[in-house]
């Protein structure tokens, strides 16, 4: 009789206890299948997506190639649209960027990319961006400009290709010993030969003008012809003149 009693209490506790949080174990079993599904569909979702991005950016690498620029911006556009959250979309720009050069369109290149540089993406992707963006800004005689885009810039996988075209830049600005040591510091680089053609940095520096010699010597004539023009003149009336040519020389 008294496990009777004892089981009866047992299945009233139950009955009790499921009354009082029945409700939250349905809602939490409910909760975790609901959420397991929304994961497998996001899962699923974000790989269509990719798959999708990745058709289109084939497409438009196969245009950029045949030059059909009217059809590249448009599936360019639509990667843009539609799949901005891939990297095939970053991609994009800068296909559409080298397409825009060989069509002579510099000015909607360097837009293109100054675009992709304002946005949040892959690092990589944003730093292959500034440097053909420098090299544009470089050939359209923007050398000021490339100062200010690359200045400050400092990551080693891109630092001797940064430091070239900084090269460049200081060399267009007159500014000669700043491009000689941005060349030299290039070569010094432990990781340039794989990123630069150093022979290339070795024939620029030797072609720069040799601007700083020149304004040594001037400098070094018109102190010593002051020098002269204070100085008593020598017997002969012909020592600090021939002392003024010699330097010229």
């Amino acid at each position: 009789m008294d496990d009777l009693l004892s089981e009866k209490e047992q299945i009233e506790q139950i009955r009790t206890w499921w009354s009082e949080y029945g409700g939250y174990v349905i809602f939490g079993v409910a909760a975790g299948a609901l959420l397991l599904f929304g994961w497998n569909y996001y899962k699923d979702s974000k790989l269509n997506s990719q798959l999708e991005a990745s058709a289109l950016y084939e497409t438009l690498t196969g245009l950029v190639v045949d030059g059909d620029l009217e059809e590249a911006e448009v599936v360019a556009g639509e990667l843009g649209a539609m799949y901005a959250d891939t990297t095939y979309s970053a991609q994009s720009k800068l296909a559409m960027a080298r397409l825009y050069m060989d069509k002579n369109r510099d000015q909607d290149a360097a837009d293109v990319l100054s675009e992709l540089l304002a946005s949040d993406g892959d690092d990589a992707i944003r730093h292959i961006a500034r440097l053909r963006l420098a090299r544009i800004l470089l050939y359209q005689d923007k050398a000021q400009e490339v100062i200010d885009l690359l200045g400050g810039e400092d990551n080693p996988a891109f630092s001797a290709s940064y430091g070239e075209v900084m090269g460049d830049a200081y060399h267009a600005l007159g500014r000669i010993e700043d491009a000689q040591a941005a060349y030299q510091r290039v070569l010094m680089d432990p990781i340039s030969q794989g990123t630069v053609d150093q022979r290339l940095v070795q024939w620029k520096i030797l072609d720069l003008p040799e601007m700083v010699v020149e304004e040594t010597v001037e400098e070094t004539v018109e102190e010593t012809v002051e020098e002269t023009a204070v100085e008593p003149a020598s017997e002969d009336g012909v020592e600090a003149t021939d002392t003024a040519q010699e330097v010229i020389e």
